[in-house]
């Protein structure tokens, strides 16, 4: 019977001396709620009644999300979410249990003053640019408080930048304009070489046509020369004049002769007399006469404006 009343005591006695430690936690036990010591991880032992042991503390990495909302140096509200991530320090146990009560909030208080100290100062594009500036900035802030209450700062990140919605709908509208005219001056820069290659192209063409012509008459020339000496070789007593005009006259029926084959030819009226060969003949011989005469009495007038300028002198 006496067993029986015992067993149960003793029971309770070993469920209020031994407790265990999960690894990476910690415990603090109190003697009559004064700090007695830390308990690790593995099998602990504390006096019945009188230690008692606290809840289990991480000793893990933690993450603490906060958003904070701010303005910039151009006054555009924005939503700054900060990611700040914490442990308890090995040795720094006591200072973590007791110092702060919730150190996640302590944390988040902290945030909001170094972002809402730094933020603005800077306009929204610089915000974006340096937005790493304004984690170390935050992570430097904390490690030098932190560190007194127990707690190390492993890495502090900006993951977002989110300005109002109005704001992002213009600086998309800008992005937009920005590229269009790239757009623009890029299609215009294309447009002007296309342009400029034809121009090339077309005066290389108008130059080798005009070689051609200009060997096409060459070789004209040359063959009627041949053609008026071989004609003079061949018939005696006949002039420069008279194998003009027969060539004339054969050219002209060559011509009518072209126009006549020639698809889509249009009705087309010219002297048919093969007589007027000669008048042919004769407005080159005159043409030719008249710009000799002219030549000539530009050269003479030259002559006796200069002769009057040096009278003058």
């Amino acid at each position: 019977m006496e067993a029986l009343i015992l067993l149960p005591l003793i029971v309770l006695l070993l469920f209020n001396t031994i407790f265990t430690v999960q690894q990476q936690t910690f415990k603090v036990v109190e003697r009559f709620g004064k700090y007695k010591r830390i308990a690790r991880p593995g099998i602990n032992v504390k006096i019945p009644f009188v230690d008692k042991a606290s809840r289990a503390e991480s000793m893990r990495i933690r993450q603490l999300d906060v958003p904070v909302e701010t303005k910039t140096e151009d006054n555009v509200f924005v939503k700054v979410s900060i990611s700040v991530q914490f442990v308890i320090l090995e040795g720094k146990e006591f200072e973590a249990f007791y110092r702060l009560d919730n150190a996640e909030q302590q944390i988040t208080s902290y945030v909001f003053d170094v972002v809402r100290a730094r933020v603005p100062l800077l306009s929204l594009d610089n915000l974006f640019e340096k937005k790493d500036e304004i984690a170390v900035a935050v992570k430097s802030e904390l490690d030098d408080i932190m560190i007194q209450f127990g707690y190390g700062i492993v890495k502090a990140l900006v993951t977002d930048i989110d300005p109002d919605a109005k704001v992002k709908a213009a600086m998309n509208e800008i992005n937009e304009a920005q590229r269009l005219r790239v757009a623009a001056t890029e299609k215009g820069e294309a447009e002007k070489i296309i342009i400029v290659k034809q121009a090339e192209a077309e005066a290389e063409s108008d130059a080798l046509r005009g070689l051609g012509i200009a060997n096409e008459r060459k070789a004209i020339i040359d063959g009627l020369k041949e053609s008026i000496d071989d004609f003079q070789k061949s018939i005696s007593g006949t002039g420069p004049m008279e194998v003009m005009n027969l060539v004339l006259l054969t050219q002209y029926f060559d011509s009518l002769k072209s126009i006549a084959s020639a698809p889509n030819t249009s009705s087309i009226f010219i002297p048919h007399s093969p007589s007027s060969m000669s008048d042919f003949s004769d407005q080159m011989r005159n043409a030719i006469m008249q710009a000799g005469q002219i030549t000539d009495n530009t050269d003479n007038n030259d002559i006796k404006i200069n002769n009057d300028l040096m009278e003058e002198q």
